[in-house]
């Protein structure tokens, strides 16, 4: 019984036990751990670290690693937050490098939202969704529906709008690919609802197994839970797999025989190494086509962020997601759950624009903003390889290359005798060895365990997203000490 119970209204006894039962490992406590360093370095009480700089691996968060934000979205988002700006238009390009479309698209903005301290409509700016539709059917070769688009705050909001819409009651359960990002496990969790597993297959680059889903469906459906819906990642958290036509084809194909709903996380869309993107939008239009009115009933919603990508705005909270195939009636019971929420940020509404619709070849932005965009995306190519090579020289541990997100999700060996240390700190062994490597070297990475893994397997989820090569080098370091004080 907490102390405080008679104290306060709220003790940890009475609050709500499904927030309690929530997990999410990637801000948990080797995060706080490590801003804890972050706090010391800052303040000069650094003399007892063996490090002088926190590497925050744990979290796909761009621009606190160093990724430099977009010119044209910025500056267009300083005229957005101070429209006077724009009364001198030539000291905007002479005296500050303003381009002309800059200032278009910025006074086009503001015609379409009026200011972005005001609130917007609820499924987001109209003219904002037209851009939205417009792109997905320039990526996709198939019409989309503006008014089955909702803008939301990041992809997350979108994601707990849908969950909180299907999920009925504690009967409900979804596919969940493990590994996973915690998000969807720790809104099952406060929604009282049932995640149901499917292993993705390491052996195959983290592929789907369309045979593991249908087990785990089955199992689930056999012990009395209403399985209503499958996610999917792709490209995948934190794996970083980049699914083949042929993979969604076959998620598809079942979501349709056993009635599901596709969720369709997609937000790691540009950050692909191998292959070619394609969308599960695109998916099933394919198969529409392909094989008319089978698919027409199958309910499919994708979503998309300005957080990660070439873009990685996460702080100004901008995404969408689209419905394909939704009764109407279920669609006003959407829009009425995001309008308690009023709306997105409207700033963040139009950095999805811009991410949509961005300079175009003869824009006189153009050239600026494709240097930019390629050098972001050659050099977490590089970093991703770099971890990738160093991985593949460290004992005992085996990784996949990379092919997309901004993860690589490496299996580690941990010796029977660190296991041991491990049991007697009461953590897990992936859990104690990722500890060790933040406190030896300021490098905080999420333990596999905070994402689900087989039994019997350990791993950790790390970003590449930290510029330079350098800090590789303290992984491996610490990597070969670990193994030589923990060797049988």
């Amino acid at each position: 019984m907490s102390s405080t119970a008679t104290l306060r209204s709220l003790s940890i006894d009475n609050i709500n036990p499904h927030v309690k039962e929530a997990k999410y490992a990637v801000r948990g406590e080797l995060a706080t751990r490590s801003e804890t360093y972050r706090a010391r370095l800052k303040e000069g009480d650094d003399k007892e670290l063996p490090f002088d700089k926190v590497i925050s691996a744990n979290i796909g968060n761009p621009q606190q690693l160093g990724q430099k934000p977009i010119t044209f979205f910025r500056q267009v988002l300083s005229l957005l937050e101070y429209p006077p700006l724009l009364e001198n238009e030539e000291a905007l390009k002479n005296g500050f490098g303003y381009k002309q479309d800059v200032i278009d698209r910025a006074k086009w903005l503001l015609s379409e939202v009026n200011s972005v301290g005001a609130y917007s409509a609820s499924q987001g700016a109209p003219a904002i969704r037209r851009s939205v539709a417009k792109f997905i059917e320039e990526r996709d070769g198939y019409s989309a529906d503006s008014e089955r688009i909702f803008l939301s705050a990041g992809a997350s909001s979108g994601v707990n709008t849908m969950m909180n819409v299907i999920c009925s009651g504690p009967q409900t359960g979804m596919l969940i690919p493990i590994p996973q990002y915690p998000l969807y496990t720790a809104t099952l969790a406060v929604l009282n609802a049932h995640c149901v597993p499917y292993y993705l297959d390491e052996s195959k680059a983290w592929g789907t197994d369309i045979g593991a889903i249908r087990e785990a469906y089955k199992k689930a459906r056999s012990e009395g839970t209403d399985v209503r819906a499958i996610v999917i990642i792709n490209p995948g958290n934190p794996t970083g797999a980049s699914l083949s036509p042929d993979d969604i084809k076959s998620v598809l194909e079942f979501a349709a025989e056993e009635k599901l709903v596709v969720i369709a996380d997609e937000v790691y869309q540009t950050n692909v190494f191998r292959g070619k993107f394609v969308s599960f939008k695109k998916g099933l239009r394919d198969l529409q086509k392909a094989t008319p009115k089978k698919f027409d009933n199958l309910e499919v919603v994708s979503l998309h962020s300005i957080s990660k990508g070439m873009v990685g705005e996460c702080g100004h909270r901008g995404g969408y997601f689209e419905l394909v195939g939704f009764d109407p009636e279920v669609v006003a019971q959407i829009y009425k759950f995001v309008s308690i929420m009023l709306c997105a940020p409207v700033v963040g509404q139009c950095l999805v624009e811009m991410m949509v619709n961005p300079p175009k070849q003869g824009d006189p932005s153009y050239s600026l903003y494709k240097e930019e965009w390629d050098g972001i995306y050659k050099g977490l190519q590089q970093r991703a390889t770099a971890l990738f090579e160093a991985f593949k020289q460290m004992e005992g541990v085996e990784c996949q290359e990379p092919q997309g997100a901004m993860y690589l999700f490496p299996t580690i060996t941990v010796p029977e005798k660190g296991k041991k240390q491990a049991e007697k700190e009461g953590r897990k062994p992936d859990e104690f060895y990722c500890s060790r490597l933040l406190d030896a070297t300021g490098i905080c990475v999420v333990p596999g365990s905070g994402f689900g893994q087989k039994d019997g397997t350990l791993h950790f989820r790390t970003t590449f997203l930290a510029r330079g090569t350098d800090w590789v080098g303290r992984v491996t370091e610490f990597h070969k000490k670990f193994m030589d004080e923990f060797r049988d």
